[in-house]
């Protein structure tokens, strides 16, 4: 489990940002904020309800949007779904999919290279880069696999 606020810390936190605090909403956020990654409303509302926390799937769409406009998290659609994917990293990063298991996977700006060659008319604001990926089998996976 990521490091995490405290459910103190998630009420004041909300009440800093003049979002009413409900118990509900508390664990929504301690989900999205600490344990979820790249959640869509379709998983948090799954872990709703196997959870014990009642609430709507409306309910779950207006919490993210609240955490996304109050720049807690962001929200992304992805090229492989047509459902929105929330993210609580907010600083500025890519993301790689695992095309065998679909899970994403955040790259730090570092770990790719790129390379615009836009005329100097262009001031670039944001580049973010989306890689599809297949891990690569060993050879003693391969090797497993002809036995």
């Amino acid at each position: 489990m990521k490091s995490c606020l405290s459910v103190d810390q998630i009420r004041t936190m909300l009440r800093s940002k003049g979002l009413q605090v409900t118990s509900q909403r508390v664990a929504l956020c301690r989900f999205v904020l600490c344990e979820a990654d790249h959640p869509t409303v379709d998983t948090v509302k799954l872990w709703a309800e196997e959870n014990d926390v009642q609430v709507s799937q409306a309910t779950v769409y207006n919490t993210l949007n609240m955490l996304v406009d109050a720049g807690l998290m962001k929200v992304f659609r992805f090229p492989h779904s047509d459902r929105m994917v929330y993210d609580n990293n907010v600083h500025h990063h890519h993301h790689l999919l695992d095309e065998e298991t679909n899970h994403i996977l955040d790259l730090e700006p570092g770990q790719v290279n790129f390379y615009a060659g836009l005329s100097k008319e262009w001031d670039i604001s944001e580049v973010a880069v989306f890689v599809r990926a297949k891990r690569r089998s060993s050879k003693m996976d391969t090797a497993r696999q002809n036995i």
